[in-house]
């Protein structure tokens, strides 16, 4: 049996609106996910730490403030710097079309802006893990 899909949720930066994260964490619970909440404020630091302490599949965060440029890129380069490439790194918030596709060359991947269903972001996060996990078996 293969285990559940652990994701780690965070909040980074100075953002204080939870409530979409928190809507989420209880979507990906529901679908059978082990979720982590690290709740408000977070550094990339901390997500990253976190992250390789809690040994989960997935990062996801949420970024409504605008830094979006700073803090995806800065956890990529934590988690390369750590070895941890092989957990995913996606995201939501408020993010201009040109700035996703940017994140996505750098490394990122799906960013869900608002009107996304909870569905669809649980239904990348299942096959994005997959893929991972199989990619990691036949190396």
């Amino acid at each position: 049996m293969e285990r559940k899909i652990r994701i780690l949720l965070a909040k980074p930066g100075l953002d204080g609106h939870d409530r979409g994260i928190k809507v989420i964490a209880a979507a990906f619970r529901d679908a059978g996910f082990e979720v982590i909440y690290t709740g408000l404020r977070q550094t990339p630091e901390m997500i990253v730490e976190a992250a390789i302490q809690e040994d989960v599949d997935a990062i996801g965060m949420s970024i409504l403030s605008g830094a979006h440029m700073t803090l995806f890129p800065r956890v990529l380069e934590l988690l390369k710097e750590k070895g941890a490439e092989h957990i995913l790194l996606f995201g939501g918030g408020i993010i201009p079309r040109e700035d996703i596709e940017r994140l996505q060359k750098m490394g990122v991947g799906m960013l869900f802006t608002p009107g996304t269903t909870t569905a669809e972001a649980i239904e990348y996060v299942k096959k994005a893990v997959g893929q991972r996990r199989k990619e990691e078996k036949i190396l």
